[in-house]
């Protein structure tokens, strides 16, 4: 007989929409009410049947098999990776980095190849932000500046921004929306504003906004990144909302200075607020991207890219970043929890990969693009087993599971991988390529 699950949360992307029904019946989906155009076939995928628990080059072996290989490429890594995290929850997250305090590890999320730079510029300017209940219920002006929500995130103009009725704003009548973007896109479609922003002009346009905004006009001849008419506008609109929100995406943190683009953005956000209520959020891509950064800063104090190999957290992007790391020859092994965030290495970074041993855990069917040294089956939280994932505004939402599946989650194949590795302890210092030394933490 079928069943009917309600209130469950999808984490194909940043959203983490809650809301859906989803009908199931012999250990197949059925029917997924509420579902979006990514989540709808991804959700309609999943089964209870599964795949074999783990693989050693490819061949279908026992879990203790591979659980005693992959122990065996930790035991001999000298400076080992962690690397993902994005499609896990809580408790995995906390068991990956426990792994790597014990390995005296490196480990980095996707963040560090998608919103690095944001995080970055929050160092430098900090930045005024809300939940999106918040802008649900009080944000009559909505900004998407390098973002094509219709496309990478379909419910969110229809949960968060621009339709809902909300607490103070009634719905979309009393809303107001502008897209931001160097070319026109399906968001802008739907926009009352467009901004059409030159390639490599954000700066510039968010620099002459803020410049506007204080009441100084920029003299002509000025590269103003946009058009400067259009910028007056958006000017006066924004001074003249009763709240209002810029949501951006990867399109402002693209290139070199990527960061200096977000501290633009966000010192705008922070000067708004001398006139009215005014916030800025990321469109976090993943869906439990968000939970990664979170659980990394309140168990390390950093939210990405942290070193153990002296037996205590070091913070250092670059150096200690993943694809980084990698490009140097600086990695000797590497445990993928996900493998879907390797598309965003560079091509001498994947390069690397393949040469080096690799662990990796993914969910049933997930394809690679490389043929790991030891690969394990896991369960999907928020499908086979019950978890949390952050949404992209770090609001914690509970996972809650609609089939079931025999096999073990990520946390429990990285429990039993850091009680599999027991080490001596060692004083020795390791060399990381040709001339980087670093003193290894004691293993236990």
């Amino acid at each position: 007989m079928s069943e009917t699950v309600e209130n469950v949360a999808c984490t194909v992307c940043g959203c983490v929409c809650d809301d859906l029904r989803i009908t199931v019946d012999g250990g197949r989906v059925l029917h997924a009410e509420n579902a979006c155009s990514l989540s709808e076939p991804w959700l309609l995928k999943q089964t209870s049947e599964f795949f074999s628990p783990a693989e050693i080059d490819g061949r279908p072996v026992t879990f203790d098999e591979g659980l005693a290989r992959a122990a065996e490429i930790l035991g001999a890594a000298r400076a080992p990776l962690i690397y993902g995290l994005s499609r896990s929850s809580t408790d995995g997250q906390r068991a990956a980095i426990a792994l790597a305090d014990q390995l005296g590890a490196t480990i980095d999320t996707t963040a560090s190849r998608c919103h690095a730079p944001s995080i970055l510029a929050f160092h430098q300017v900090g930045e005024s932000t809300c939940s999106l209940g918040e802008v649900r219920n009080r944000c009559d002006l909505v900004i998407y500046w390098g973002s094509n929500p219709v496309e990478s995130h379909p419910r969110h103009l229809e949960r968060y921004s621009l339709y809902p009725a909300g607490r103070f704003v009634s719905g979309r009548a009393e809303r107001t929306l502008v897209v931001a973007d160097i070319r026109e896109t399906a968001s802008s479609a739907l926009a009352d504003v467009f901004v059409p922003v030159a390639p490599d002009g954000d700066f510039s346009a968010l620099w002459t906004l803020r410049s506007l905004i204080r009441g100084w006009i920029p003299p002509a001849g000025v590269d103003t990144g946009a058009p400067r008419d259009v910028l007056e506008d958006l000017a006066r609109r924004m001074k003249s909302c009763r709240s209002g929100v810029v949501f951006f995406g990867l399109g402002l943190t693209r290139g070199r200075l990527g960061h200096r683009n977000v501290e633009a953005l966000l010192a705008l956000v922070r000067d708004l607020n001398d006139y009215t209520r005014f916030y800025a959020r990321r469109m976090r891509v993943q869906g439990d991207v968000a939970g990664a950064d979170s659980v990394l800063c309140w168990q390390t104090g950093y939210p990405f890219s942290v070193n153990f190999a002296r037996g205590y957290p070091r913070y250092n992007p670059g150096e200690f970043s993943a694809n980084d790391l990698l490009e140097r020859n600086e990695v000797d092994a590497c445990v993928l929890v996900g493998s879907e965030g390797v598309e965003w290495f560079s091509p001498a970074a994947k390069a690397r990969l393949r040469e080096i041993p690799t662990i990796v855990l993914d969910y049933p069917g997930t394809p690679t693009a490389f043929v790991p040294q030891v690969r394990f089956t896991t369960a999907v939280y928020g499908v086979h087993r019950a978890g949390t994932a952050y949404r992209m505004d770090e609001v914690p939402i509970p996972l809650r599971p609609f089939l079931s599946l025999d096999g073990p989650s990520d946390a429990e194949v990285l429990a039993s991988l850091a009680t599999a590795c027991h080490f001596p302890a060692s004083d020795q210092p390791i060399t990381i390529g040709p001339e980087r030394e670093r003193q290894h933490s004691p293993r236990t």
